[in-house]
């Protein structure tokens, strides 16, 4: 049995030199239906990616993943 998986458009792979890796994180995670904002600050955080696009290709919600897989709630997470 497969996992579809989510399609990664050219605009996160680039052609040249490697981007930084926050910025990269961000724009997958934006490509995957996360807001830019929430995009940016889980790019930032030490949160697995690909758990986070697996949930999402499951048919999670993109804010509900990252609930999912945020730490225990101190009052202080965006999402």
């Amino acid at each position: 049995m497969t996992t579809p998986q989510t399609q990664t458009p050219a605009a996160c792979q680039p052609g040249g030199p490697p981007v930084d890796v926050v910025a990269w994180r961000a724009c997958r995670l934006h490509e995957a239906g996360f807001p830019w904002v929430l995009a940016d600050s889980l790019a930032r955080t030490r949160t697995d990616l690909h758990a986070l696009l697996s949930l999402v290709d499951a048919g999670c919600p993109p804010r509900l993943a990252a609930r999912i897989l945020s730490p225990i709630d101190d009052g202080s997470s965006p999402w």
